[in-house]
């Protein structure tokens, strides 16, 4: 048995791990995106108080995601976690028209933090199940995406409900990480 528990260890030690913070305004799906892709049930997703962990492992890669409350009142302190941050995924309602300028702003503030200068940033546009949502081009053009020269980033139209395009996502991530590791 000991030899067992040493190679375990070994295999664990080897994996790399990362931390994500999963960030965005409430209702836009976050908790949701995350519970569809540890393959947990969504019908019963209640709005974070706090924040929630989970552990998404990919191409050995253990990302460990930081799901974050969206709630105006929590917002400000999105930044007690912010130290140590691999990734950011910003997930936005693109159904949700009339909030695209609010969470433009709230997107604005992370990307101007120092703390997360250079950390890649992947956007969901979640709800692209819906049909008044907005494409990821109007998305893109709307919060002046392109003008982020400071990180790679990308933008991703997605259902959580339905799974759609998540695992791109993640892709993209662990791409970002493993493009970091080979320059250092």
């Amino acid at each position: 048995m000991g030899l067992l528990t040493k190679f375990l260890q070994r295999l664990k030690s080897s994996e790399v791990e990362a931390r994500i913070i999963l960030l965005g305004l409430d209702n836009a799906g976050k908790s949701t995106i995350l519970r569809k892709l540890v393959d947990q049930e969504i019908h019963s997703v209640t709005p974070t108080q706090g924040f929630n962990i989970k552990s998404v492992t990919t191409d050995g890669v253990k990302l460990n995601v930081w799901d974050i409350g969206g709630q105006k009142s929590i917002r400000p302190y999105w930044r007690n976690y912010f130290n140590s941050t691999d990734a950011i995924i910003y997930v936005i309602d693109a159904a949700d028209r009339r909030r695209m300028e609010e969470t433009g702003i709230e997107l604005q503030q992370i990307l101007d933090e120092e703390s997360l200068a250079g950390v890649p940033l992947l956007i969901y546009a979640n709800k692209q199940d819906l049909i008044n949502a907005l494409s990821q081009a109007e998305i893109t053009a709307g919060l002046n995406l392109h003008a982020i020269r400071d990180r790679q980033w990308q933008i991703i139209g997605c259902s959580a409900k339905h799974g759609e395009n998540l695992k791109e996502g993640i892709e993209f991530i662990v791409n970002e990480l493993q493009f970091d590791k080979k320059k250092g």
